[in-house]
């Protein structure tokens, strides 16, 4: 019986998820607005914003309701999505999504804690490795709803980091790993792990 309800709950999840796709062609008529701060190609100049190119959709399409309803505060996106319909967020997900993110370049004097941080976490304190969610060459994991790291700004790696360690990013349950992750790492690991990501490929 257990079985059968988990099928049928992974069934309609999937059948529900897929209603909700979006067309990527129609998205980049509808991006314009995020494009002066993430990139027409969702390949953001300032390290502050983060590169949506690459990103899943299902992560996209999630980061964004969550900021539009308020569960996710974040003051740069503030009453930007305000009048953007679901099916609208749906295709500029699938349209950020069809892109490639570029990647930027690790310091080579946090080459190593950062590498050994993401490939290796720290198992003596219970921290597992980032690959685990987020794939050894950071593509993350699209179906799961992970996000793609590898090329990401170091700038705002840190900055999620530092959020998930501090309790300033709790929009849902979907955080708790991150927020037991982060937890276990320092400013000189935040520091090393995001220089790792930004030249990850």
């Amino acid at each position: 019986m257990n079985k059968l309800l988990v099928s049928l709950l992974l069934t309609f999840g999937i059948a529900g998820f897929a209603q909700a796709a979006g067309d990527a062609a129609a998205g980049q008529a509808k991006v314009a607005v995020c494009a002066a701060c993430h990139g027409a190609d969702g390949n953001s100049a300032a390290p502050n914003f983060p590169k949506l190119a690459g990103q899943g959709d299902r992560y996209l399409l999630k980061q964004m309701q969550d900021i539009k309803s308020g569960n996710r505060q974040v003051l740069e996106m503030t009453g930007i999505l305000t009048n953007v319909s679901d099916q609208d967020m749906a295709d500029m997900a699938a349209y950020f999504a069809s892109q490639s993110m570029s990647v930027g370049a690790t310091d080579p004097e946090k080459l190593e804690l950062g590498q050994s941080l993401y490939r290796g976490g720290k198992l003596p304190e219970g921290m597992p490795a980032c690959t685990g969610c987020h794939a050894p060459n950071g593509a993350g994991n699209a179906a799961a709803g992970f996000p793609h790291l590898g090329g990401q700004h170091a700038q705002y790696v840190a900055k999620q980091l530092t959020d998930f360690r501090e309790g300033a990013r709790t929009n849902d349950g979907d955080t708790m790993p991150m927020r037991a992750v982060a937890a276990k790492l320092s400013n000189k690991d935040i520091e090393a792990i995001s220089s790792y990501i930004q030249g990850l490929h």
